[in-house]
């Protein structure tokens, strides 16, 4: 028999022919440390809050068991419901600006210029200090009251306000610090725009349709799940949003509480107050806030979000 047709016959007989189990050994180990940091630093704290947001504990103290004590006065807490205020005005203001900054100047820099890879590096800069300390107190020498923006308002001869010290005002300045780092989904809206098929502009334009059109019609759609990418992971971050609000309000969350960011209302209940169980339960709130409103954006998605098969 040739060796074709004892192929044939061994194809023939399911169960002649075994595949050589795997030995993932090798991989297991190499994984073995992350899997013990992802149970140890993650998982593990994770669990030991859920515990303490049933507690009342003090840091100093064996937690008390406490039930739904800290759930209940979440609810009647002014100042934490004044942190919600704020931080979801911070988040539905902010980070819709920050993408549509984003998406018109990765639009600009699509139509290619020379240089193209200087200004990119310029604007995804901010990106990379955004969040640090660094540039919030530069954000606060340029706002305060005596900084650079009321220098050259004076010029003009406009006595200009302090801006971080005016709770109309305060939150306002850090809605343009998060809107200035755009750079990060700048660089993803134009490895976007990049991969938009040229032929479904050049029909279009056959067809006579204006670059608004085309925009409407061909480069929203084809790039909606990187919008949809960039909402998501900006959406959770803003929420996150810690260090801008306490470099700029010395941690106080002032003026009148108009900065105070949710996460500067955790610390300071669990670690100026030392009431971390209070703390705990107030994270875990966060944690459902933001899985409700990725939940929301996962859904919303299937009406606006096109996918090309």
């Amino acid at each position: 028999m040739s060796a074709l047709g004892e192929l044939t016959r061994l194809k023939s007989k399911p169960g002649r022919i075994k595949a050589k189990p795997k030995d993932n050994k090798a991989a297991y180990i190499f994984l073995l440390p992350w899997l013990i940091g992802l149970a140890g630093i993650t998982i593990g704290p994770m669990f030991m809050s859920l515990y303490l947001s049933f507690t009342d504990y003090n840091l100093l103290q064996a937690p008390v068991w406490s039930g739904f004590d800290n759930i209940v006065r979440m609810f009647e807490d002014a100042r934490l419901l004044n942190s919600l205020k704020v931080t979801f005005t911070y988040v539905l203001v902010g980070v819709p600006l920050q993408l549509a900054l984003a998406l018109g100047v990765a639009i600009l820099l699509d139509r290619g210029m020379r240089g193209l890879a200087i200004y990119r590096s310029i604007f995804y800069l901010p990106s990379l200090l955004g969040s640090s300390v660094a540039i919030a107190v530069l954000w606060k020498q340029i706002f305060g009251t005596s900084g650079l923006v009321n220098q050259f308002l004076a010029m003009i001869g406009i006595q200009g306000p302090g801006w971080i010290s005016d709770p109309d005002t305060a939150l306002g300045t850090l809605i343009l610090l998060n809107v200035w780092t755009f750079g990060s989904p700048m660089i993803i809206f134009l490895a976007a725009l990049r991969q938009v098929p040229v032929m479904y502009y050049e029909a279009a334009s056959i067809d006579g349709a204006s670059k608004y059109r085309q925009f409407l019609t061909i480069t929203l759609p084809m790039i909606s799940p990187i919008i949809f990418f960039n909402l998501i992971l900006q959406v959770i971050g803003a929420f996150q949003s810690f260090t801008q609000a306490f470099i700029v309000s010395g941690g106080k969350g002032g003026p009148s509480d108009s900065t105070m960011f949710f996460t500067l209302y955790l610390y300071q209940q669990g670690f100026g107050r030392f009431d971390m169980g209070y703390a705990s339960a107030i994270a875990w709130l966060l944690v459902v806030i933001v899985g409700l409103f990725t939940a929301v954006n996962f859904l919303a998605s299937k009406y606006w979000v096109f996918y090309d098969d």
